[in-house]
């Protein structure tokens, strides 16, 4: 097992002048001439509180059967990464790393050689991912497997960093074969993010039972990274605002080529199950992390949208350090350790005294008294469950309507109206013009998102040729809701 942090610029300075013997790669080129310049104007310097990360992609306004109209993209095979694109990359991310005071710790590398290509698996919980992993695979070639629709307007500048382009929660055949050619014919390593979609709750997201199979098709070995303090620096539901938490990594050889031979694909998944097993907000409070940002509840309604009192849905408000039901004014404050705290008003502090001092026992079914974010998240599922397996579940509601049939833009085609129920999805729209159903049984998730690229919560469903990007327009937070909807729905429809 080793350790390592990134150098301070006096370490480089004492190494570049020999006073000190060089660790390695990592400390030479892009650290010296370049992190000067950066660090002198930001990181160590500068206030993080409030910071909030900028997300833009390109969009075109187009009717919907000129869109379908435009021609199919020629699918290409991946670029070789070249070293200045790699150190490009790096030198973007030493800024945030810095900020974190990343740290990285290795387990079993040493049985990884130099130039062995491998598969890279690695927790998805904030955007500060990308940079880790630039950090950490820095001395070796490595593709990237992310969404297609980060490709949108700048493919060439994708493709010469490394990346793959994949279509999130589909069945991928063209993605397989671009990362076996990366392995096998330029002798890259390749970075997947198996989850797809970054947690809401901090907690796992699913794995495709496919992943084993992709393990023995590739037959290289597989080295896993695993952060800590991501997601509580970034959380997906706060509005992308940055909080001041340090993080590390966590890297570790997992697998090698003989142990997958001999390893069912049943075996290896359960394997990455249990490897892919954490909660954030546990974390963060084992650990005494404090987070002290006066909005650190900001948008915490998108993800618990649920009143465990009155049961109303839609109604939860969450800003400040606290989450509130416009409802029944039901409320609770999120602490500087990650624990949900109820908030009482004068009136029910004074009828629990009444409880108290008569000793009426309280009713275990009034209501959950929710202390741990991922419990009330859990509870919101089990909900959902309930309404899938009563056939109460439908969800109707009107949207604006993008499309992606390219890697130049996303186009507007305009408003209509996206169903989902125990059949799957259904979406109209486009003056009638536009009529797609998907099943249940098309994905085992749903790529959903809050804030996307800062146009607004999103819903996107489609095919290998066309993909659907839906924002809900006022009807309250269902993003999340949708998303346990559809997972359960896939487990149901697995079942029987």
């Amino acid at each position: 097992m080793r350790s390592c942090t990134i150098p301070s610029l006096r370490t480089l300075r004492r190494k570049r002048a020999g006073q000190m013997p060089v660790a390695g790669k990592a400390d030479c080129i892009v650290y010296w001439k370049e992190q000067k310049k950066l660090l002198r104007r930001t990181v160590s310097r500068r206030k993080r509180k409030g910071t909030v990360i900028a997300l833009k992609i390109k969009t075109a306004s187009m009717r919907y059967e000129d869109v379908l109209a435009l021609p199919a993209p020629v699918h290409r095979k991946p670029a070789k990464q070249r070293l200045l694109f790699r150190m490009i990359l790096l030198f973007l991310s030493l800024r945030d790393l810095w900020a974190t005071r990343f740290t990285y710790r290795t387990i079993g590398l040493e049985k990884l050689d130099r130039g062995e290509p491998c598969l890279v698996l690695m927790n998805h919980s904030s955007f500060i991912d990308l940079k880790i992993a630039a950090r950490l695979l820095f001395t070796r070639p490595f593709h990237i497997v992310c969404t297609s629709d980060g490709f949108i307007g700048k493919r060439w500048l994708m493709r010469s960093i490394g990346c793959i382009p994949a279509r999130k929660f589909m069945t991928d055949v063209t993605l397989v074969r671009d990362m076996v050619y990366a392995v096998r014919e330029l002798k890259s390593s390749v970075l997947m993010f198996p989850e797809a979609s970054y947690s809401f709750d901090g907690t796992q997201t699913p794995l495709p039972d496919s992943l084993g199979k992709c393990l023995k098709l590739l037959k290289v070995p597989v080295v896993m990274i695993r952060t800590s303090g991501a997601f509580a620096r970034d959380p997906l539901y706060n509005n992308l605002q940055l909080r001041k938490v340090r993080v590390s990594a966590e890297v570790e050889y997992l697998l090698s080529p003989e142990e997958i031979a001999v390893k069912t694909t049943q075996e290896l998944n359960r394997l990455l199950q249990e490897k892919f097993c954490f909660d954030y907000f546990r974390w963060q409070q084992d650990n005494r992390i404090r987070i002290d940002e006066p909005f650190r509840a900001d948008g915490l309604n998108r993800m618990l949208y649920k009143c465990p009192r009155c049961k109303t849905e839609g109604k939860m408000r969450g800003q400040g350090t606290r989450i509130r039901c416009e409802c029944c004014k039901n409320e609770y404050e999120l602490t500087e350790y990650g624990y949900l705290q109820p908030v009482k008003g004068p009136e029910e502090s004074l009828q629990s005294e009444r409880t108290e001092a008569e000793g009426i026992l309280q009713n275990e079914q009034t209501e959950p008294d929710f202390t741990h974010i991922p419990d009330w998240y859990l509870w919101e599922r089990e909900c959902v469950r309930e309404e899938l397996m009563s056939g109460t579940y439908r969800l109707e509601v009107p949207v604006v309507i993008y499309m992606m049939v390219n890697e130049k833009c996303i186009y507007r085609v305009g408003e209509g109206t996206l169903v989902h129920s125990a059949d799957g999805f259904h979406l109209t729209g486009c003056d009638g013009k536009l009529d797609y159903v998907q099943e249940p049984q098309a994905s085992y998730s749903l790529y959903s998102d809050f804030y996307w690229y800062e146009i607004g919560d999103m819903i996107c469903i489609g095919d290998a040729k066309r993909q659907y990007y839906c924002f809900p327009q006022n009807c309250g937070d269902i993003v999340a809701k949708t998303r346990l909807a559809a997972e359960e729905l896939y487990k149901l429809v697995k079942a029987n």
